[in-house]
């Protein structure tokens, strides 16, 4: 529970704060960045999260590694989470702050799921078909989930929208066993 009220709390203070300075999508756009730099060099997180180390010294490789390259505001969340063991909080305050940027949107975020990549014109197509099914502006991410037969599975905001072959045979063998 604790967890989930630092997220909130860092997420909400963080986009406060670049509503304030009108850099909410610069800033998103860098912990995404760093998001993905950490993802790919994951002992290069935990440098941060690790206590051995001292907050001075990571402080220090924030400033060299980041300076100049993302926003001063950027660099100061790092700073606090340092400051104040927050590190391993990192990649759910950043969700958070999504989160926040999307009910300002009013943008639903949501999952689709498929047997191979989808193409951006696929993506946009259910994005469209979805939005107006649920008179949301809908924005989704494409996973990939071997299991399914083929067809899509859509996930937002605790909706399943299954149009997967599996699904479609499920409800065929429904409908046999019914006669």
């Amino acid at each position: 529970m604790a967890e989930l009220t630092v997220e909130i709390t860092y997420g909400k203070a963080l986009f406060e704060a670049a509503t304030d300075r009108n850099k909410v999508d610069v800033i998103i756009e860098e912990l995404k960045e760093i998001s993905a730099i950490f993802e790919k060099n994951p002992g290069f997180f935990e440098f941060f999260k690790t206590p051995v180390i001292s907050k001075p010294e990571k402080m220090q490789l924030i400033e060299q590694v980041f300076g100049g390259h993302v926003s001063t505001e950027t660099i100061n969340f790092l700073l606090v989470l340092i400051d104040k063991k927050r590190m391993s909080s990192f990649y759910r305050i950043v969700k958070e702050y999504q989160k926040l940027i999307n009910q300002e949107q009013g943008i639903s975020q949501g999952t689709v799921f498929s047997v191979e990549p989808l193409t951006d014109i696929q993506l946009s197509s259910f994005e469209e078909k979805t939005s107006k099914l649920l008179r949301k502006n809908v924005k989704l991410v494409n996973k990939i989930d071997a299991f399914l037969l083929g067809g899509v599975k859509i996930f937002i905001e605790g909706k399943v929208i299954d149009a997967s072959i599996r699904k479609q045979l499920q409800d065929l063998e429904g409908s046999i066993k019914q006669v």
